[in-house]
């Protein structure tokens, strides 16, 4: 599946489509926390990351792996669960987004991109 770069918005039943493509019930996303956009649809999310780095010349330290499942309640479509996350440099010591700010930021940007 192509990864897509998200910078305005994404509907939910175009999730749900990736998603169905894919895995089944779970879209892979990478999230730009500075840039505020976001890559969904690739099998890793180090492919999405690498994308943003290739296409939106996003950093590396502000990129941050999600999964979406689109067919959830909003309050619950969010998993914070990536190998990309592993950021020891920059104090995240596991796959979880550690920094409640950062999940904070991750969230608004999730919320304002997808649109239902």
């Amino acid at each position: 599946m192509e990864i897509k770069i998200v910078k305005d918005y994404i509907s939910l039943q175009e999730l749900t489509r990736m998603a169905n493509e894919e895995f089944g019930d779970v879209v892979k996303a990478a999230v730009d926390v500075e840039q505020k956009i976001m890559a969904v649809g690739g099998e890793l999310h180090a492919d999405e990351e690498v994308s943003l780095m290739e296409r939106e010349n996003s950093k590396r330290a502000y990129i941050w792996g999600i999964n979406i499942y689109p067919k959830k309640p909003e309050n619950e479509r969010l998993e914070f669960d990536s190998m990309i996350n592993l950021k020891p440099h920059s104090g995240n010591r596991s796959r979880n987004v550690e920094d409640p700010d950062i999940k904070e930021k991750i969230k608004a940007i999730v919320r304002k991109l997808i649109s239902g």
